[in-house]
């Protein structure tokens, strides 16, 4: 934050910088004042149905004024849900504690604009698209040295497009702003006033894509850990590229499941500061990095032969994000489906078919995963003595609690038993060595289940068990342990 000059300054210093001005201050809305874009806010809330509904309308009336217009009119706007630079709002009160004339001038729509105007309750003035003018870039500039006077004003917005408003005004003051806007206006000789409260986007983009999440994809290895034949180069080539697609595509449904449940995560303690919820990734990007991310998924997916499963895998997710997750039980089933779909996407891609012990297993463990996660969101909702209270997006109620524990932990205790039988089949006779020492493996399995749910209990669960087993020392020593046993499992040959 700092002036042409190069002082720095933090929001609290910068306000008497603004303060002494006598002349208007005008405020940007889009990017600037809210940390998003209302015009994309406002399109998420109409779909599908009320763009094509406002675009068939507009045809009357050409022009982006009157398409935003339209779709003003179709959404449910509320100005309270809309993530607030609140930065910038106690620099605005400030303002005009001091009796400074606020005027929000912007190019959304004049219905959103009140609606927000009226919401903060700062500003003197508004002056927005009308349906007929689009009031952005030179547009903008011309009304306001119309009403001010060229050098009549000072402006604060975050934008390229703002560069021909801020060669009419007086004193530029830029929120967030590119760096190269920055320095233009200093290179002009301009009075400039910087103020960023905003992470670099970057950073904000890696955190949407959520990494940390690519740790279950892991599971493309287990086909041929299970077949002792990991060093089978070709099949670790396959293996690793239905990694990498399934990597592409689940950050690609991550992005669309943030925008499509924008206003939920508002609402949530946690989920709020999400990039999309926060407004410090704006909504454009989403759009644009999970097309380009699904294109890769499925190009790397053709190339190692698991198109199908990895287009089923995407197809399955979207409809957890659109459909099944407010359905109750069908979600959990469906969540433990896609875990078991990674194994299927690794056996296809390395060439090793996945056995019906492997599949058994593998998908009574993922339910009750899946139910630990269910039970752990639906513990997190607030009052717990609400037992009729209907948890947000989801189709269960605070009452419905104690049922899930009792299918989690039958489905855990269920995995345990299917593998034992493995353990006493003619199938772990022909394929390791000592298959008695695999019986180290049920306690180990039944007591990293139990940990779960525990912690669940406690309180302790994060949303996500696989995010909370990869940060617990004790799963860690259990997935140790485990790998140690099937290794001496498949290379020693104990007497019988």
């Amino acid at each position: 934050m700092r002036t042409s000059a190069g002082l720095a300054l933090d929001f609290h210093e910068a306000r008497s910088f603004s303060n002494v001005r006598s002349k208007p201050l005008c405020v940007d809305l889009d990017g600037t004042l809210v940390m998003t874009d209302t015009l994309w806010e406002t399109a998420l809330t109409v779909g599908i149905t009320g763009l094509v509904s406002a675009a068939i309308a507009q045809l009357r009336k050409p022009g982006r004024a009157a398409l935003k217009r339209e779709i003003a009119i179709r959404a449910d706007i509320s100005p309270a849900a809309f993530p607030y630079n609140t930065d910038l709002i106690a620099y605005l009160t400030e303002a005009k504690r001091t009796g400074r004339t606020l005027v929000l001038v912007t190019a959304a729509d004049e219905l959103i604009a009140r609606a927000v105007a009226s919401h903060l309750g700062l500003f003197d003035e508004v002056i927005a698209s009308d349906g007929t003018r689009n009031l952005k870039g030179a547009e903008k500039a011309r009304e306001l040295v119309r009403r001010f006077g060229s050098g009549g004003f000072d402006y604060v917005a975050n934008g390229g497009a703002d560069i021909a408003v801020w060669d009419e005004a007086d004193n530029a003051i830029l929120v967030n702003a590119p760096n190269w806007i920055a320095r233009r206006l200093r290179s002009e000789g301009r009075t400039t006033v910087e103020l960023s409260s905003q992470p670099p986007r970057l950073k904000a983009l890696v955190r949407a894509l959520r990494p940390h999440q690519w740790v279950k994809n892991l599971l493309v290895f287990v086909p041929l850990l299970a077949s002792h034949d990991i060093g089978n180069l070709p099949g670790l080539l396959g293996a690793l590229l239905v990694f990498a697609a399934l990597c592409a595509t689940a950050s690609a449904i991550y992005l669309v499941n943030d925008i499509v449940d924008l206003n939920a995560d508002r609402k949530h303690p946690r989920k709020s500061r999400r990039p999309f919820a926060s407004g410090s990734l704006p909504l454009a990007y989403g759009f644009a990095f999970a097309a380009l991310l699904f294109t890769v998924g499925f190009t790397v997916a053709a190339f190692a032969n698991s198109l199908l499963v990895v287009g089923a895998y995407a197809a399955m997710s979207m409809g957890y994000s659109f459909y099944f997750k407010r359905y109750p039980l069908l979600d959990v089933f469906v969540l433990a489906a896609l875990y078991t779909l990674r194994i299927l996407a690794g056996g296809i891609a390395s060439d090793h078919p996945v056995s019906l012990w492997l599949l058994a297993f593998s998908g009574y463990t993922f339910l009750s995963l899946a139910l630990v996660k269910r039970c752990a969101e639906v513990s997190n909702e607030r009052p717990a003595d609400q037992l009729h209270q209907k948890v947000a997006r989801r189709g269960y109620y605070q009452a419905d609690r104690a049922l899930l524990v009792m299918f989690g932990i039958g489905a855990t205790f269920a995995s345990s038993v299917v593998l034992a039988l493995f353990i006493g089949s003619t199938g772990a006779l022909e394929r390791y060595g000592s298959p008695q020492l695999l019986w180290i493996l049920v306690p180990l399995i039944l007591l990293w289940q139990c940990r779960l749910w525990l912690a669940t209990e406690r309180g302790h669960m994060h949303d996500d068990p696989i995010i909370y087993s990869s940060r617990d020392w004790v799963s860690w020593f259990v997935a140790a342990t485990s790998a140690v046993t099937v290794v001496t499992a498949s290379v020693i040959r104990l007497p019988l």
